[in-house]
């Protein structure tokens, strides 16, 4: 299991210039090979199936990969992804699927409880993320107390949720996606998005993703 406290490691394009740096020409169709076969991988979840909101046939998705202890990812959840969602997923423009990318055992904790709570309801695990999001001040301290909390206000019986934080099957399933994550997409820390198989790591402005989606509507 590769659930650590420690973000893991990382890695790196221009046009004309390529020549001059002594890039050869065939690196640009390289990593636009590399790019398409990044938007392949993606395509398909793993371990656990997707749960994402807007049409499947969009044409252009989202992907975010974030862990719930993950302040960065809070803030975006509050900040950017209500503009995304009023501006790109409600109007049925784009879809947006998360992925758990657990950072300490924490954080997979909270995502085993909103994998329970949501069953296979895309709208109801969005709910139970943004919950999380907001007070993870709250259950950060005291993890077990502040997401019994949460299960319970969720409708989980406090034997629901033991049964579910004990679920190591479950627990296999989000290691396993973050593995792939981590060792095949080169996610190696959170918030990551894909935006149509490109890579945007950390914080990104709702500005940044409109410049980004509007583009990819308009081809």
């Amino acid at each position: 299991m590769i659930i650590t406290r420690r973000a893991f490691t990382a890695a790196l394009s221009l046009t004309g210039l390529a020549a001059v740096a002594g890039l050869s020409p065939w690196r640009f169709v390289e990593q636009a090979v590399a790019q398409s076969q990044v938007a392949a991988d993606l395509a398909k979840p793993q371990s656990l199936p997707d749960m994402g909101l807007g049409p499947k046939d969009a044409p252009v998705t989202i992907i975010e990969y974030a862990s719930m202890t993950c302040p960065h990812c809070a803030a975006f959840n509050d900040q950017v992804f209500p503009k995304i969602k009023a501006a790109y997923i409600d109007t049925n423009k784009i879809r947006y699927v998360f992925r758990e990318f657990p950072l300490d055992i924490k954080a997979a904790t909270a995502s085993m409880l909103a994998r329970c709570i949501a069953k296979d309801d895309p709208n109801r695990f969005f709910a139970v993320i943004d919950t999380l999001f907001r007070q993870q001040d709250n259950w950060f301290g005291k993890t077990l107390e502040g997401l019994t909390l949460i299960g319970k206000q969720a409708g989980l019986s406090e034997q629901d949720i033991t049964t579910c934080l004990k679920d190591q099957s479950l627990l296999d399933k989000i290691a396993a996606d973050q593995k792939f994550a981590n060792e095949k997409l080169k996610v190696n820390s959170t918030p990551t998005f894909f935006i149509n198989g490109e890579m945007v790591r950390g914080e990104t402005s709702f500005e940044e993703f409109e410049k980004k989606i509007n583009a990819l509507l308009k081809t």
